[in-house]
This record gives C-alpha cells, sequence and structure tokens, in this order.
C-alpha cells in the first residue's frame, strides 16, 4: 500500500445511549424498592441546614459572600448558586 494515499486518522464513532439506560437501571436496582427520593432529598436539606448552623457574625458574613460568589448554595429553596 502506498503511504502516501493512508489516511492520516479513522474515523470512529460509538452510540452509547443502550449502555447509558442499562448503568442507570442498574443505579436504580441497587437502590432498592425501599429508598425515597423525597426522603433523600429531605434529609440532605436538614443536613445542609445543621452544616452552617450556629455560625457566628465573621463567619456567617463569609458564608453569604460564598453564596453571593456562587461558591455555595443558599439556605432558603431557590436559593442555589446554580439558578
Amino acid at each position: 500500500m502506498d503511504q502516501g494515499s493512508a489516511p492520516d486518522h479513522l474515523n470512529f464513532t460509538i452510540d452509547l445511549t443502550l449502555e447509558e439506560a442499562r448503568r442507570r437501571a442498574e443505579v436504580v436496582a441497587a437502590l432498592g424498592p425501599d429508598w425515597d427520593p423525597v426522603a433523600a432529598l429531605r434529609s440532605e436539606e436538614e443536613a445542609h441546614a445543621l452544616l452552617y448552623s450556629g455560625l457566628d457574625a465573621e463567619q456567617e458574613q463569609v458564608y453569604r459572600r460564598l453564596v453571593a460568589a456562587g461558591v455555595l448554595p443558599g439556605r432558603e429553596p431557590g436559593d442555589a448558586a446554580s439558578h
């Protein structure tokens, strides 16, 4: 084969849609039938509130600056930095 006619690269594509659907189904199956997403979210919100409770004045000021900068989510629903 003449090297002058060899392609520089080979186009290769793969569709991972089916694999991603399988992976997600396995994750949900692993969570089990007793997993309650609403309770999990509620627990996460309670833990977040507890984490930032009891801050002194200086810590509260730093916390508010980090929320304003979008580094941390706020304390109220809809206050998330991604909104």
